[in-house]
């Protein structure tokens, strides 16, 4: 593909870890439209190939967006419904940065033709391909689980209050994942003192963790929001903190192997 909208790199265990935020891309025929604030893509979800990093160690898929959530946002529901009704959020295509400052020019905000030819573009290649993988992995496994990979500010007056925990776990309100493997990953941080963590507080999972997690049969869907705070600073240039990382890396990879195994007992 000459303009790959994704990269993937397929495994060897049932895991799969989707990011959809860590695409940097605008095309310059959306640029042009764009706001200097838009040029920042500050709400990128960044550096999370390198937190993760332990994907390949884990035998993990790995399936990541190559273009920015303000082309469009893969894990927003295609019929741009809310997630959070009565909260403020961003939507499929955002106008408005997490802080409020607008995205576009005035009077160059995506019409209903543009947002759907970025939904053709953009949004179905990404969830055709995770479909694809999730049913690759359930054939091959017996079961899969879906690790959504998302970052945010730690502070966010706009969308919430106070400091968010620095890892905020979503499984949909319970919908998306089994009670089994939540707990063996909340067991995970039994231990974990440096950190603060959350199940299904402010963020309870987006779009893809709600749509995809199917716990009946056998494929679950867990979203892990981090505090940016936790591995990068969070103000421009967004420099990655090796010194940060190498502290709560360890712990993901802990609850991520905590989830897979769980899951891997139950297919025994």
């Amino acid at each position: 593909m000459s303009d790959p909208k994704f990269v993937f790199k397929q495994g060897k265990s049932p895991l799969l870890i989707s990011i959809p935020h860590l695409g940097r891309i605008i095309p310059p025929q959306y640029a042009a439209r764009m706001t200097d604030v838009a040029s920042q893509i500050a709400d990128t979800d960044w550096h999370l190939e390198q937190v993760y990093a332990f994907a390949d160690e884990l035998g993990a898929s790995v399936l990541a967006a190559t273009h920015s959530r303000y082309v469009i946002d893969l894990n927003r529901p295609p019929n741009n419904e809310s997630l959070y009704p009565g909260q403020t959020t961003t939507g499929l295509c955002p106008t408005e940065t997490f802080r409020g400052e607008p995205l576009y020019l005035e009077g160059q905000a995506p019409t209903d033709a543009d947002i759907q030819e970025r939904l053709a573009g953009y949004w179905k290649p990404y969830h055709d391909k995770l479909e694809e993988e999730i049913q690759r992995i359930k054939a091959a496994h017996g079961g899969a689980l879906l690790w959504e990979a998302h970052s945010i500010a730690s502070v966010l007056p706009r969308l919430f209050d106070g400091k968010l925990p620095d890892l905020n776990i979503g499984t949909g309100a319970g919908s998306a994942c089994s009670e089994d493997i939540v707990q063996a990953i909340t067991s995970s941080l039994d231990d974990v003192s440096d950190f603060t963590w959350v199940v299904n507080g402010r963020f309870k999972g987006g779009h893809i963790t709600r749509h995809y997690g199917r716990p009946a049969q056998n494929i679950h869907a867990v979203q892990l929001e981090m505090c940016q705070s936790t591995y990068m600073n969070e103000t421009a240039p967004f420099d990655y903190r090796p010194d940060l990382s190498a502290q709560i890396s360890p712990v993901v990879r802990k609850m991520v192997t905590a989830a897979v195994e769980k899951l891997q007992a139950s297919l025994v």
